[in-house]
């Protein structure tokens, strides 16, 4: 089995603020908790894909300031191929600073640094490496012409893509019909289909909507109301997993990575929802976005457990 993923995308440096309740504008909020993780959606993919049982190599740029190292080093020990993480002369990696109050919300801000690096003429001579792989994973945390360049080496390879549309920006009208798996949450479907996206029931309507744009499967992940599933002949919506959030930062992202792991492996569209569906509901038990991602064997505990006590 070829369980080989190849994520183009970012890395970060997360600093992190926990505190009991987000400030409001001009407020200080002081006894806050403050934690240096890693993060970036590439990245946090990357690492949860690794950990969830997939071999997953990153496609990404850094800095040359005293945290590159430090990226790569925390990538290699959660089991990421480091080998094109390449270091970009004169310019800071990524970073991102994330305030977390109640019930797991947060206030994000990035500054993309190096990620901005990662052009499509880097792309070409990883040709190979793309062909090797299963599946190609990207998200919008790059360049447009980076992602697009991205999307059209996959297809080009005849691997499928799975696209996490996060953050929410202009995309070129014809890129979806390239697509083998859309994700987005409520924020992002909206960009896309021009409607809010509130509940089950408007998420199916963006689904549909998604489908009709060319992508073969479209998932609208809803938070604490699951996601919903669409692809041809299929429309599901499948709860999430009842837990108590700490922090949701990486819940997308570790949803996405576990999923691509599940689909390289052969589960139906419907299973690998409900696998990537329980590594997000363990991911937001705990601080910080890398940190979060559990491992396969923790997956494999939480999913038995759940079905033990249906």
């Amino acid at each position: 089995m070829n369980n080989r993923i190849v994520v183009i995308g970012s890395s970060n440096v997360d600093f992190i603020m926990k505190m009991d309740h987000l400030p409001a504008v001009g407020e200080t909020v002081t006894d806050a908790v403050f934690v240096q993780t890693y993060g970036g959606k590439g990245a946090n993919q990357a690492v949860s894909a690794a950990r969830a049982g997939g071999d997953v190599w990153l496609v990404n740029c850094v800095g040359d300031d005293p945290f590159a190292a430090l990226v790569r080093e925390n990538l290699r020990q959660a089991g990421v191929h480091v080998e094109y993480v390449f270091e970009e002369a004169g310019i800071a990696s990524g970073a991102a600073l994330v305030m977390i109050g109640g019930a797991g919300r947060n206030y994000l801000s990035v500054a993309p640094g190096a990620n901005y690096r990662l052009t499509p003429a880097m792309l070409q001579p990883l040709k190979p490496l793309i062909q090797s792989a299963a599946l190609v994973m990207v998200q919008y945390e790059v360049l447009p012409e980076t992602l697009l360049s991205a999307i059209d080496l996959a297809v080009e390879a005849g691997k499928p893509v799975l696209f996490n549309l996060a953050p929410a920006r202009p995309l070129a009208g014809d890129a979806l019909a390239k697509v083998d798996t859309l994700v987005v949450n409520e924020v992002e479907a909206q960009s896309l289909c021009g409607f809010a996206i509130e509940g089950p029931e408007e998420a199916a309507r963006a689904a549909a909507a998604l489908l009709a744009r060319g992508c073969r499967n479209a998932i609208v992940t809803l938070g604490v109301e699951g996601a919903y599933v669409a692809a041809p002949g299929l429309r599901a919506h499948v709860p999430a997993f009842p837990v108590e959030a700490v922090d949701t930062t990486a819940a997308g992202d570790v949803f996405c990575g576990s999923l691509a792991v599940a689909l390289v492996e052969g589960r139906p569209l419907l299973e690998a929802v409900h696998f990537a569906s329980a590594a997000s509901a363990i991911c937001v038990t705990r601080l910080g976005a890398q940190p979060s991602a559990p491992d396969r064997a923790e997956i494999d505990a939480f999913l038995a457990a759940h079905r033990a006590g249906r």
